[in-house]
């Protein structure tokens, strides 16, 4: 079995900051590209980064500059900074790995999502 789990999720004022975390367990045997989505209420599930094993990174265009994805490969974490939140950014955000399972399965995994809330 695999598991991520996030934290770091909560209610920020406009302009605040707040780091996410996704821990990856189980049965791994190595972890390729790893991102995180957001969805609001209504809207669609939507990238809003996404890191490669090797550090290669993407953003989306209304994060860019705000946010920050980065990994510890060795503790088998993604981590999400994010500066200069707008009202726009709330949503619930989700991890996503890549995942090579050391039965050789490989798979697409997500996490339950944490709920980041921006409002004063």
């Amino acid at each position: 079995q695999v598991q991520l789990v996030e934290s770091g999720g909560g209610l920020v004022q406009p302009g605040g900051s707040l780091r996410l975390s996704c821990a990856a367990s189980g049965s791994i045997s190595r972890i390729n590209a790893m991102g995180w989505y957001r969805q609001a209420p209504g809207k669609q599930r939507e990238l809003v980064a996404s890191i490669t094993s090797g550090g290669s990174t993407n953003y989306a265009d209304f994060v860019k500059g705000r946010f920050t994805i980065s990994r510890d490969n060795a503790k088998k974490t993604v981590y999400l900074q994010m500066n200069s939140l707008e009202s726009e950014d709330t949503a619930v955000y989700y991890c996503n790995a890549d995942i090579l399972r050391r039965n050789l399965l490989r798979g697409n995994y997500w996490g339950q999502g944490t709920q980041v809330a921006v409002s004063s």
